[in-house]
This record gives C-alpha cells, structure tokens and sequence, in this order.
C-alpha cells in the first residue's frame, strides 16, 4: 500500500471533518488469462495488485451524505431519497449504485461522509471501478455492522456496476479485488463462484504493465456488444452459458450465426481452456508456457473477439520480438489499456526503453509503464 496515499486521503478527510475516519484500502486488479469468459461463466485467473483506491468515511451528523474524490477535484451531495442514475461515464455513479444495491437488501444505511483517493490509473483495464466499490461496499459494512459477508458484498458491488453504471460485468474483477491474497493468483470458476488460490512464482521474471494511455470511445458499447452477441448464441444452443457450450454446438449453429460471432463464441471455448492450461503451468513453475498461452490469449482477443486496437496489438509485437519478454497479451475489456507483459528481471530497463522509444516513433504518444505486486485483497488500514 502507498503510505504517501493513505497519509493524503486521511488529511483530507481530517481537514473537512475534524475527526478520524475509518479507512479502507481496496486494490485495483490484473488479470494474467481470461478475458471476457467470467460473464460466460467461464474460468478467470486476476490477481489484486498493490496499487488500489483508499477510502476513508465517518458517520455524519446532517441529513445528507458528502462524498469527495481528491482525484477528480469533485464533491457530491447524497440523499438517499433520490438514488437515481446521473448521467453516463460518472464516478458518482458507482457511489449511488452500492448505496442503493445496500438498500435493496433491506438495510439501512445512516448518513456518512467520505473522502477516497487512489492510484490505480484511469482507463487502463485495472478495475478502479471494482476497487472504489469494493472499499465502498466494505466501509459501510464495517462502519454501521451491517452484517454482509465478503462474497456478499462482492455481489453488492456488481449489481451497482449493472444497474447504475450501465456495464454487464462478470464477477472477476470485484471478486479479485476483495479476496486477492499476497504472491498468488485466484484461479475462479464464475459459474459456482469457486476458486483455488494458485502460487505465482515468478523467479527471475516480473510483471509489467504498459498503459497504452488510450481508451477508444466504443469500450463500453462494445462490452456490452459481445456480452449480446454470447447470449445470442446460447439462446439458439438453449443453453445457460457458453460454458455449457462444446465445439460441436457451436459448429450446429453455425449457419445461424454470422462468421464474426461465430469467431467470439470459438475464443470464448479457446480462452477457457487456456486458463486451465495457464493455471497447470503455474502450478508446475512452467512460465515458458505461461508467456506462450499469453500471446496466444492476444492473438484470440485481436482476431477472433476483436477487442484490441492498434496501439494495444503493437506493443504486442514489440513485446513479442524483445528476447526479454517470454509473454504479453492486452489485458481488460479492450479497445485500449494495458497490456501484462512478463519480463527478465536484469533487462527490464533495456524493454522499458525500448518499448516507450519504439511506441513515441510508431504511434506519436507516450506509453506508461510500471512494475505491480501481488497482494492482499480489500481490507482495513490499522
């Protein structure tokens, strides 16, 4: 956790408040394989990262509740008798989401005050969203004992991102978020929110993020397209999920379907079976095969499902051709982001270099990169 952050948004606080808050650290998350398959029921392996949102909140004495986010300068007013959805593309709407996903299971929720802060970048396909309503969720939970259990929140957490966010995510990301755990990756399976904590040995080897440092303004419809385009296909299978999906089916519907969504139903039966394959290797201390499954996880998601985008397929390539990297993939919902590379630990400096001279020259933007950790899943700053 980053002391400076967690000294920044306690000040904040204590400054408008006069008084200590309770405060909530809630990490932000990668995903090493398993793109898109957790709102197909399918198997993800993400893992929390030390970078995250850190809340803090008391309780109020006024009839309204006041939340303040440091990043985006910006202050909203909440009452609860007025829950409604603001206009799209808003933080405040995650914030309304859980407060009233809270109500909608019956309790009751007094008013508070709070200040968050974080430093997880905007738009780079590392679940900020999932991490501010996780600490969210958690901090009301802890602060009035409201009674939920973690996995119960995580839901909360969901349904505020489906309701009033307007994005029909899948578990992954707020599941990572609450219950990551320090070194390891969390092997789950979405259809019965099951998992198997996997260690992450990476040796001589590390994981770094290169934040394309673009979001394409079709992202979220997009989502939301392959979401449709999956239900398509399974409605005509008569199945629940493509997780009940076998080859066979998909190739009995195929003159139903259009070529294109015949290829996002084929990457989503690949990309499961990936993940299987990733979370052997990982097992068996195999990161050769870990980076080899990588690429392959990109080649699926440019190609196939059609979620990448030129900047994100260059630094692909570049990662690709570089001896010190033995993996690369993009990593989120697409059309931007990050892309996790796994790199030699004594030439990451010469990658790093070579990566943002490469992507100024090609793409006349500038690429940011940085190093994460494997750590715990949302918790309580003591």
């Amino acid at each position: 956790m980053d002391k400076k952050l967690i000294t920044s948004v306690k000040k904040g606080y204590k400054d408008l408040y006069k008084t200590d808050p309770l405060c909530v650290f809630s990490p932000g998350r990668i995903n090493i394989i398993g793109e898109h398959t957790d709102y197909n029921n399918g198997y993800v392996l993400p893992a929390a990262i030390d970078k995250g949102i850190v809340l803090a909140i008391g309780k109020s004495d006024s009839n309204h509740s006041t939340i303040t986010s440091i990043d985006m300068n910006d202050q909203m007013v909440l009452n609860f008798e007025e829950l409604e959805r603001i206009d799209a593309n808003n933080w405040k709407n995650y914030i309304i989401g859980v407060i009233a996903e809270i109500f909608k299971k019956g309790k009751v929720v007094p008013n508070f005050n709070c200040v968050f802060a974080g430093n997880i970048p905007v738009g780079s396909g590392l679940s900020s969203s999932a991490a501010l309503e996780n600490s969210l969720a958690f901090g009301c939970n802890e602060l009035f004992n409201l009674g939920f259990s973690k996995k119960e929140l995580i839901y909360i957490s969901q349904s505020a991102e489906h309701n009033y966010v307007g994005v029909n995510c899948g578990i992954m990301d707020q599941f990572a978020s609450m219950f990551g755990e320090k070194d390891k990756a969390l092997f789950l399976d979405c259809k019965y929110i099951k998992t198997e904590t996997i260690p992450v040995n990476l040796n001589d080897y590390e994981i770094i993020l290169i934040n394309s440092n673009v979001k394409h303004a079709l992202a979220e419809s997009e989502y939301n397209n392959r979401y449709a385009v999956c239900q398509k296909i399974v409605n005509l299978l008569n199945k629940p999920s493509l997780r009940e999906v076998s080859y066979e089916d998909l190739s009995s519907v195929r003159d139903k379907i259009t070529e294109s969504e015949y290829k996002k139903g084929l990457y989503i039966l690949q990309e499961n079976e990936r993940v299987i394959d990733c979370k052997e290797a990982l097992k068996n201390n195999d990161l050769l095969r870990v980076g080899e499954l990588l690429f392959q996880s990109h080649e699926g998601q440019s190609k196939m499902y059609d979620i990448s985008c030129k900047e994100l397929d260059f630094l692909v390539n570049v990662a690709k051709q570089s001896d010190s990297v033995i993996g690369a993939r993009m990593m989120g919902g697409g059309f931007g982001g990050c892309t996790i590379n796994v790199v030699l630990k004594n030439e990451s400096e010469h990658f790093k270099n070579e990566v943002s001279e490469a992507y100024k020259l090609e793409l006349d933007n500038e690429c940011s990169i940085y190093s994460v950790v494997l750590s715990e899943g949302t918790q309580l700053i003591k």
